[in-house]
């Protein structure tokens, strides 16, 4: 995998909204805190349109995120925020400038659809909080965001012990996201190769039978048989249908990966709530699963 190049001070991030929409002044804060890294911020044209629950046009998307990919200034996007809109524009992008110039794509849930086509370009890239989710997430989720893209620490999770956890150590690449991405991804030229790879995912306000079908998904297109070890980040706001589902995220998930021997670690810091910490997904990490809880290790100095 390249690893694009770690930001210094003075150089420029783009902030764009390839999903969906942003109210006026929604990234003041994150503009604030990245000029406060060193950073210089380029916002895109089409930032902050509005076209129903997209942020412009998949035309205006397709260009500010183009723009940002061909800028030799630009070295690093962040997207603006999730939603949806991602998958619709995406086929509109070339990414041979990218390529001969990778530069770090951050974001999450939605900006799953870019870590996938990035990973099969042979690109890390990073998931973690987005510009509009600046000042909604701890300070540790900020700090991991500001290690991931200036390099300056080896990265290095270490999350409390649940009982849902399977203990067990594995070595991989990490790759993975929004859950219910991942299931809209299934079948696409550019999804995910899940062979000895660390998979994480995380979701929000699903319910929980519709969890239970993913779930089945992965075991029954035998991707469970592919990976090396499983990390569940934050499944937030979980319900239920007419009819209440009889059983938790944790139980659905380890039936479903019962026969299987790799280890999973619940409860990791990373989706849609405060703790949400930044990770290089495509970077191999160690992870390693006791009953003292979980520790996530990149494997080369970030």
């Amino acid at each position: 995998m390249i690893r694009p190049d770690f930001l210094r001070k003075n150089d420029t991030i783009g902030i764009v909204s390839p999903s969906g929409p942003i109210k006026e002044n929604a990234l003041d804060e994150a503009i604030s805190i990245l000029k406060s890294w060193g950073l210089q911020v380029k916002i895109g044209k089409n930032a902050y349109n509005h076209y129903g629950v997209f942020a412009g046009t998949d035309e205006e998307r397709a260009e500010d995120f183009q723009a940002m990919l061909d800028d030799d200034s630009v070295k690093a996007i962040l997207c603006a925020r999730g939603g949806y809109g991602a998958i619709r524009m995406i086929d509109k992008l070339d990414f041979s400038t990218f390529m001969q110039n990778p530069k770090w794509i951050v974001g999450f849930s939605d900006i799953t659809v870019f870590h996938a086509k990035i990973h099969s370009l042979e690109i890390e890239s990073i998931h973690g909080a987005m510009a509009k989710s600046f000042p909604n997430v701890t300070a540790e989720s900020l700090e991991y965001l500001h290690q991931c893209l200036f390099g300056r620490k080896k990265l290095t999770y270490k999350v409390a012990p649940s009982r849902a956890n399977k203990t067990g150590k594995c070595v991989g690449q990490l790759i993975g996201g929004n859950l219910s991405m991942l299931y809209s991804m299934r079948g696409i030229d550019f999804e995910y190769d899940y062979n000895d790879k660390i998979l994480f995912i995380e979701d929000l306000n699903e319910y929980l039978y519709h969890i239970d079908r993913m779930i089945q998904n992965l075991k029954f297109s035998n991707i469970f048989s592919q990976i090396s070890g499983l990390i569940v980040g934050t499944m937030s706001g979980m319900k239920n249908g007419v009819d209440e589902y009889n059983g938790t995220i944790e139980s659905i998930i380890r039936e479903a990966t019962a026969e299987y021997d790799f280890p999973i670690l619940f409860g990791f810091p990373s989706g849609h709530e405060e703790d949400n910490n930044a990770m290089i997904l495509g970077a191999t990490y160690s992870l390693s699963v006791t009953k003292n809880g979980g520790t996530l290790t990149i494997a080369t100095k970030a």
